[in-house]
């Protein structure tokens, strides 16, 4: 029987082992190289999909979405859009209907993602809704993989320089990391919802011990 809390305290996760995409990462730098990473992915089963942007430290300066990363079980690709922008290969893979791609904060990536080539998002499962029919109320990717696995996502390379020339090592290994956990995530839910072999432990915060209920 798996417990899982509606939410977690941040000190409960910083003492779990960190978890690291254990698979290959593919970076694609160039147009030419899309298509046949796209054929790839959409010949699988499911996929796991997230974006960075390079991160402003300036008032008013923003920049447009640089790396989209999908993974399967066991590999992932890295779309270097700041090298060759939204291309009509990868559009057709966001567009999809066929295969579920799983992500977290979707509508935002979507967002982003429009700024470089207008598209319809295809078949998408958005953790942050799917969660809510547990009664898990953490909407973080790093509160949600802790929950269910304990094991810790590292954010450090989060406000890392994702316009490099080369990501380093780090970066590529974050990028897939939160792709990958995607897939994950859902899959051990799902499975958690078909058995049934899961108790939800809830948590109330003390301030909130303190408001008045209705009635």
């Amino acid at each position: 029987m798996k417990i899982l809390k509606n939410k977690l305290k941040k000190e409960e996760v910083s003492p779990m082992p960190q978890v690291l995409f254990p698979g290959r990462i593919i970076t694609i730098y160039t147009e030419g190289e899309v298509q046949r990473a796209v054929d790839y992915l959409l010949d699988q089963p499911i996929l796991g999909i997230d974006t960075e942007t390079r991160p402003s430290f300036q008032k008013g300066k923003c920049y447009k979405v640089c790396l989209v990363q999908v993974s399967t079980h066991d590999t992932c690709f890295l779309f270097r859009l700041n090298f060759f922008g939204l291309p009509k290969a990868l559009i057709r893979l966001l567009e999809d209907t066929s295969v579920p791609k799983v992500g977290l904060s979707l509508k935002d990536d979507f967002a982003s993602l429009k700024k470089r080539a207008n598209f319809n998002p295809g078949k998408y499962i958005e953790l942050q809704e799917y969660v809510k029919s547990f009664g898990i109320q953490d909407m973080s990717l790093q509160k949600l993989y802790a929950n269910v696995f304990g094991e810790r996502i590292s954010k450090a390379q989060r406000l890392s320089n994702w316009e490099a020339n080369l990501l380093t090592d780090a970066q590529k290994r974050y990028a897939a990391t939160d792709a990958w956990a995607c897939i994950r995530l859902y899959e051990e839910l799902e499975a958690l919802k078909k058995s049934g072999e899961y108790k939800l432990e809830v948590v109330v915060d003390k301030h909130e011990e303190n408001i008045p209920q209705e009635g």
